[in-house]
């Protein structure tokens, strides 16, 4: 098995989180419509969270570390 490269790991979920940004509406209206964007919104904002947070990879133990405060009150 290759090394593990949490950095390209982290890369990708930036990349799937704009590809969801970027992903057409599909010809349907109503309900459907609106069950659609609603899931793109929850995709965008896993791969988003996942995509920004700071990993750290020790004894095979991947840790996310996701600061969720507002950007005012980070430090």
């Amino acid at each position: 098995m290759a090394e593990f490269d949490v950095d390209a790991m982290l890369a990708r979920f930036r990349d799937r989180a704009a590809a969801v940004r970027r992903r057409p509406l599909p010809p349907v209206a109503g309900a459907e419509r609106q069950q659609f964007i609603a899931q793109a919104e929850v995709d965008f904002q896993d791969y988003a969270i996942i995509g920004d947070a700071k990993a750290d990879l020790a004894d095979g133990v991947l840790v996310l570390r996701v600061d969720l405060r507002p950007a005012a009150d980070k430090g």
